[in-house]
């Protein structure tokens, strides 16, 4: 089925487009994991950053990130109109994704904390852009795939697989791919960011290909300028009381789990006292999600997605506020929080971006425009907001905790209170945001015999 062709309630999407879609998970997966878990310690353990700037340079490059979505939306939204589809965009994204992953961690040796920064920032906001290109219009592709409430469910179910499997295979495999090349060295990192960019760039060039020529739908409304994007966005944003909720919620727990990814490194080197840790933490946290993630699905299509994403919340918080017992004692029993967070993690990923798609409709029912591009671009400025805002809030624990930055070759002491800050960024912290989390959680309203057709 072509991406652009809307399927009937009673047609059920074939396996190879189920298949092909949920593929340019590896890449999303990829570059949301690999940046998340290593480029701030990159930044203050082998370029000598300091944590409150590396901080403040991961969040500018996001920033841009969330100014450009809006109007890659409004731009697909204009671009499925004139050629018949979005794969243009997304292709354009997964040949440049790569180079500009590989130049992020290509600093040469030798530059000063200052200079290096600058070069990491010019990568990385260009890498952001390129992810953009391709993500923005793969969010947009599930309300076109199919009308059926259940069938988006076991769309987005089967790319929470893939993408559950991608968080595992580059936040475990990454840092052993650094170690290849030398650990927390620059050789290392060169060679992690260029098989992993690779990797990236050709699963989503795969999955470029479900966006096929195809049907335009015939209430699709795009937007002429950039601001245009940014007004269409934004009164999508103020009429939809269902997307402003659905959002808000991803917002926060993306920066909850932004918070906790950024900082496992941390865990792993200054409580664990084991920087291959990391990897096992990734295990811990991934295997029992690529169980969990098929039987969310199931919960959801018996009590409802909206129920079933409260549960997997309040599950993953309080796993995560469990993990404060590591001020007292830190061992082997973490894995074990670990992994029942990794299972309502599943669903704190698969149930949202099963429930978009029916927001998307419900807007386009009630107002007679579809604008799926555009709420894409909406909804991946939030999903990167959330997670720029972990990275920001980690730096600010880590420098009022007095952490000290260091460069690839030297060993430096950290004090008990820098070690705390990690533990609370790792726990009660995230812990919080979650329970803010529900708070707008609760203002979600759309039900299986509510959505307007």
């Amino acid at each position: 089925m072509s991406a652009t062709e809307r399927a009937t309630p009673k047609t059920r999407l074939s396996k190879s487009t189920i298949a092909t879609y949920a593929i340019g998970s590896i890449g999303t997966g990829g570059f949301s994991t690999l940046p998340g878990l290593v480029l701030v310690y990159y930044l203050t353990d082998t370029l000598k950053v300091p944590a409150l700037a590396a901080g403040i340079l991961v969040t500018a490059a996001k920033v841009w990130d969330v100014i450009i979505d809006p109007v890659i939306g409004g731009r697909s939204d204009l671009d499925l109109v004139r050629h018949g589809t979005r794969r243009r965009f997304m292709v354009l994204g997964a040949v440049l994704l790569p180079v500009f992953f590989i130049l992020t961690f290509a600093v040469p040796i030798g530059l000063s904390p200052v200079a290096a920064g600058g070069w990491v920032l010019v990568a990385f906001v260009l890498a952001a852009t390129a992810f953009s290109l391709f993500q923005v219009p793969y969010i947009a592709l599930p309300a076109e795939l199919t009308d059926d409430y259940d069938e988006r469910t076991r769309l987005l179910t089967w790319r929470v697989v893939v993408l559950t499997f991608a968080i595992l295979l580059f936040g475990a495999g990454g840092p052993m791919l650094r170690t290849l090349g030398g650990g927390s060295t620059f050789t290392g990192y060169l060679v992690m960011a260029v098989i992993a960019g690779l990797i990236i760039g050709l699963g989503l060039y795969v999955s470029s290909s479900v966006a096929r020529k195809g049907k335009i739908p015939s209430n699709l409304k795009q937007s002429a300028s950039v601001w245009e994007a940014y007004k269409e966005g934004f009164a999508a944003l103020k009429r939809s009381q269902a997307f402003r909720a659905l959002l808000g919620t991803f917002l926060l727990q993306g920066l909850a789990t932004g918070l906790m990814l950024a900082g496992a490194q941390y865990v792993a080197k200054w409580v664990l006292v084991d920087e291959d840790a990391v990897s096992y933490l990734f295990i811990a946290l991934i295997a029992p999600a690529l169980i969990a993630a098929p039987l969310w699905g199931v919960i959801a299509n018996r009590i409802g997605k909206e129920r079933a994403f409260v549960l997997a919340s309040i599950i993953f918080g309080l796993a995560a506020l469990s993990m404060i017992g590591l001020l007292w004692t830190a061992g082997a029993w973490v894995y074990g929080p670990v992994a029942i967070a990794g299972a309502a993690y599943a669903g704190m990923q698969s149930l949202p971006m099963a429930m978009l798609p029916d927001v998307i409709s419900d807007d386009a029912a009630k107002h007679k425009d579809g604008q799926a591009g555009t709420f894409g671009g909406m909804w991946t400025a939030g999903e990167t907001t959330g997670m720029a805002l972990g990275a920001t809030v980690l730096t600010i624990v880590l420098a009022i905790s007095g952490y000290q930055a260091s460069s690839a070759s030297e060993k430096v002491t950290q004090t008990a209170g820098a070690i705390d800050g990690i533990i609370y960024s790792f726990s009660i912290v995230p812990a919080v945001i979650i329970l803010l989390s529900l708070l707008t959680l609760a203002r979600y309203r759309l039900r299986k015999g509510t959505i307007a057709k």
